[in-house]
């Protein structure tokens, strides 16, 4: 997706060209405990340009993570996030850092995200602390990396439920206006058919999820977006 600006869509293209081999050389130097992955966030659904190495199992044409999801759904005020940890499905953990691209008038266009896998040093220092009586150190977040953006997007719906350890029946009104609001910082519904994909996962009506959708972003003061614009309002399901 562009922003229509033919002069800015050159820059940016340009900026991610000059990218693509600092992709290899970042990986190269790190060896095979490092995955560098270049997105292009004008296209949420295969945001991945480039990548070189293989932590997350993603490939050029592959989506963005719940990580990038939220940085667009930010917007311009995104900003870098760096050396945080974070565990693959496989039970991988990584420190990452994800730091923006920005155009000359300061916009919010994509990614450079590098993922070092850290798990035999996490492990090591646990058995140093058990051995010499120190706490354990916070567990790193699970986050979902993927090709398809479908699988993420589902992820995320049902990480956000499993933390209230109740079913969407079981939620209150406010509840729901939560998890809804909680989807949308995460930036769900940037994507193209996020709002059908919520309703399916969750077992309402399209309809409904448009309309929690809007009483969220009404409530929170934030602009409509792309899935809010062609909303159109129902009942509770």
């Amino acid at each position: 997706m562009t922003d229509g600006n033919p002069a800015r869509d050159a820059e940016r293209d340009a900026i991610i060209a000059a990218l693509v081999p600092v992709v290899d050389g970042i990986a190269a130097t790190f060896g095979p405990v490092c995955e560098v992955v270049l997105h292009d966030y004008r296209q949420p659904e295969k945001s991945v340009v480039a990548v070189a190495g293989d932590l997350t199992g993603r490939s050029v044409g592959g989506a963005m993570s719940e990580i990038g999801l939220r940085m667009l759904a930010r917007g311009d005020e995104a900003a870098d996030e760096l050396n945080y940890l974070t565990r693959t499905k496989g039970g991988q953990q990584l420190k990452s850092s994800t730091m923006v691209l920005r155009d000359s008038t300061g916009a919010v266009f994509g990614a450079l995200c590098v993922n070092v896998d850290v798990t035999a040093v996490q492990q090591a220092q646990a058995l140093l602390a058990a051995i010499g009586g120190g706490g354990a150190a916070e567990a790193p977040t699970t986050t979902t990396f993927g090709n398809d953006i479908d699988s993420v997007v589902e992820a995320i719906v049902d990480a956000h439920q499993l933390r209230r350890g109740r079913t969407w029946v079981q939620l209150d009104r406010a509840q729901r206006l939560e998890l809804f609001r909680g989807l949308d910082e995460h930036g769900v519904f940037a994507v193209r058919r996020a709002i059908e994909q919520v309703a399916a996962r969750l077992g309402i009506s399209r309809a409904s999820a448009y309309s929690y959708l809007s009483q969220t972003r009404a409530a929170t003061g934030t602009p409509p977006g792309p899935a809010a614009d062609s909303a159109s309002t129902g009942g509770d399901a």
